[in-house]
C-alpha cells in the first residue's frame, strides 16, 4: 500500500530537509576545502593546453558544467564522455593538457581508459572524489577529496549532495581562476572558448559602426541627396540630424509610404520621427530584443541625444549574439 504524501505540508518538508543537508555539506566543503586546490589552480593557470574534463552518470553532467563554466570563463576546457574516450576520443588529450576526472566512488570502470592514457603520456591528472583511498585518488596527481556528507536522498543511493559539492568545487575553481587573472566582464566575448556567453555580454559600443559609415543626413536635405546616403552607406536607412540631434529616421518602409511626393520633399517631412534608439552601454542581447520585438533590422545608437553609432541585425548574427 502507497502511503499519501502529497500533503503540501509533506512536500516543503521533503525540499527543506534536501536543500538543508546540501547546505550544510557546502558549509563543510568550505570548512574543508581540498589541500591540492591552490596546486590545481597553479597547475591549471601554467598549461599550454586545455583543460579536460572526463566523468560519466551524474557525474559526467556536473563534468560538463564544469568544463562548461571554465571555458565561459577564460580557460580553455571542453568534456569528453568517458565512453567515448574509449572509442577514440582519447585522441582529442594530448601532452599539453590536463585531465579532471570525477567519480564519487573513485572505482568508476569507464575511467578506467582515460586514467591509463593520462598515465602512458604523463598528462597531469586531477581527480574529484569522496573516497581517499580509491583507486582514480591513488593514480591521480593531484586530489581534490571531498567531504564526507550523507546524500540528500531518503536512501542515501541517488547522488544529490556529492554531485552538488562537486558543481560547487568546480564553480570555486573557476573563480579562482578568473581572480588570478584578474578575468573582467568584456573578456567573455574575446576569451576563447567562451564565445557564445561573450557575445551576450557584447555591449552595442562594441558592435556598432561608427564616424564615417553612420548614414546621416540633415533635417531640411532634399531627398535626393538622402537617397545618396542610403544607398553608399549600405544600411538600407539613414538618421536624419536637428541641431547635432537625432531627429528621425528614413527607413525602406518610409520610403514606400512617401512614394507620390518623394522627390519634392525634404527628408525630415519623410522621416519617421523620434525613432527608437539605444544607448552604447546597452547590452548587444538587449538590443537584439528590442529589434525582435519591433520588427527592425537597424538600431541607432544615440548619447545625450546625438547619433553616435549604428548596430544592424547582421552584426548580432557574426557576433554570436542571436
Amino acid at each position: 500500500m502507497v502511503t499519501d504524501h502529497s500533503s503540501a505540508d509533506a512536500i516543503l518538508a521533503a525540499a527543506a530537509r534536501v536543500l538543508t543537508t546540501e547546505a550544510q555539506a557546502l558549509h563543510l566543503l568550505a570548512d574543508h576545502i581540498p589541500a591540492d586546490f591552490p596546486a590545481v589552480t597553479r597547475l591549471i593557470l601554467a598549461t599550454k593546453g586545455r583543460v579536460i574534463v572526463c566523468g560519466i552518470g551524474k557525474s559526467g553532467h556536473i563534468g560538463r558544467k564544469i568544463s562548461a563554466t571554465l571555458a565561459s570563463t577564460g580557460t580553455p576546457s571542453f568534456f569528453v564522455h568517458a565512453s567515448e574516450a574509449s572509442h577514440g576520443d582519447l585522441g582529442m588529450i594530448t601532452p599539453d593538457d590536463i585531465c579532471v576526472l570525477i567519480s564519487n566512488s573513485g572505482e568508476t570502470q569507464e575511467l578506467g581508459d582515460v586514467l591509463a592514457h593520462t598515465r602512458r603520456f604523463s598528462i597531469p591528472l586531477v581527480a574529484i572524489s569522496s573516497r581517499e583511498g580509491s583507486t582514480l585518488m591513488q593514480a591521480a596527481d593531484y586530489r581534490l577529496l571531498l567531504p564526507p556528507a550523507p546524500e540528500a536522498c531518503p536512501m542515501g543511493m541517488a547522488p544529490t549532495t556529492s554531485t552538488t559539492l562537486a558543481l560547487a568545487l568546480g564553480d570555486a575553481l573557476a573563480v579562482a581562476l578568473m581572480e588570478q587573472r584578474n578575468f573582467q566582464p568584456d573578456q567573455f566575448r574575446t576569451f576563447h572558448p567562451g564565445g557564445k556567453l561573450g557575445a551576450q555580454l557584447s555591449t552595442v559600443a562594441q558592435l556598432m559602426h561608427k564616424a564615417d559609415a553612420l548614414p546621416l543626413v540633415d533635417f531640411d536635405t532634399p531627398m535626393e541627396e538622402a537617397l545618396l546616403e542610403m544607398t553608399s552607406k549600405g544600411f538600407g536607412t539613414t538618421g536624419v540630424v536637428q541641431d547635432g540631434k537625432l531627429a528621425g529616421v528614413v527607413s525602406d518602409g518610409d520610403l514606400r509610404r512617401n512614394m507620390a511626393r518623394l522627390m519634392g520633399s525634404t527628408a525630415g517631412q519623410v522621416a519617421t520621427l523620434n525613432p527608437v534608439s539605444v544607448p552604447p552601454s546597452l547590452l548587444a542581447a538587449q538590443a537584439l530584443a528590442l529589434m525582435n520585438s519591433r520588427k527592425i533590422t537597424t538600431l541607432f545608437v544615440v548619447e545625450n541625444g546625438a547619433p553616435v553609432g549604428i548596430l544592424h541585425l547582421h552584426d548580432l548574427l557574426r557576433a554570436g549574439v542571436a
